[in-house]
């Protein structure tokens, strides 16, 4: 009778001793660490797609931190991907500004023909000033405020034949236009005269760091342009 106790005994405490005995279940990681984890890995984009993620994240850095202030890490965290995918395609953090900026900014267009050169003038020069007002107009200006004299000559040669000249070739060809239709005297389709527009332009904003809204797209027309150039 006492053997048998005994091994009812032991039969009850098995089930309890081989619980202990076994490894406990693997558990998942923590659900905020792997959102987080999930944040912070490189996303997998190619081509297109990962140039402009580059691009947006180059902007975004340009015009909260200014030139100085950006680094070829800094783009690479923001865009989500590895700083050797950075280093494949631009050799520095100019090269990489100068693309960010050119894939951006608006090409100048031909103005249309509004049988007038006052309305194609001001149609031009509204044109040129919402790019100023646009994130990528931010950023130019944030990069010629903080460069030194070799960068600087760099940004300068890239603005000068991206916007400055495509610009003044527009406006030549509505003075040229002009000129045929009667509203605009002859000897007014000068290189200088269409300086004006960009040098106006640019002074207000870079030097006077002021917006350029539709009340100065205005003045610049009719008290500058128009009686610089009428008949």
């Amino acid at each position: 009778m006492r053997h048998q106790a005994k091994e009812r005994s032991a039969g009850r405490q098995a089930p309890r001793v081989a619980a202990e005995l076994a490894p406990e279940p693997t558990r998942g990681p923590c659900p905020v660490q792997a959102v987080a984890e999930a944040l912070t890995r490189p996303a997998r984009r190619r081509g297109r797609e990962l140039e402009a993620a580059i691009f947006e994240a180059t902007l975004d850095q340009l015009t909260s931190g200014g030139f100085a202030r950006l680094t070829m890490e800094g783009v690479a965290g923001a865009a989500r991907t590895g700083k050797a995918a950075l280093y494949r395609r631009w050799a520095s953090k100019v090269e990489l500004v100068i693309d960010a900026l050119d894939s951006t900014l608006p090409r100048p267009t031909d103005t249309p023909d509004f049988g007038s050169a006052r309305e194609e003038l001001r149609h031009l020069v509204e044109s040129f000033a919402s790019v100023t007002r646009s994130r990528a107009g931010g950023a130019v200006t944030a990069v010629m405020a903080e460069l030194d004299h070799e960068q600087a000559q760099l940004f300068k040669d890239f603005i000068a034949q991206r916007m400055i000249e495509p610009t003044k070739g527009v406006i030549l060809d509505i003075l040229r236009r002009g000129a045929e239709r009667g509203d605009v005297r002859p000897d007014a389709a000068t290189p200088l005269v269409a300086d004006v527009v960009p040098a106006m332009l640019l002074y207000r904003v870079k030097v006077c760091g002021r917006q350029v809204g539709p009340e100065f797209v205005d003045q610049l027309v009719d008290e500058v342009l128009v009686p610089l150039i009428r008949m």
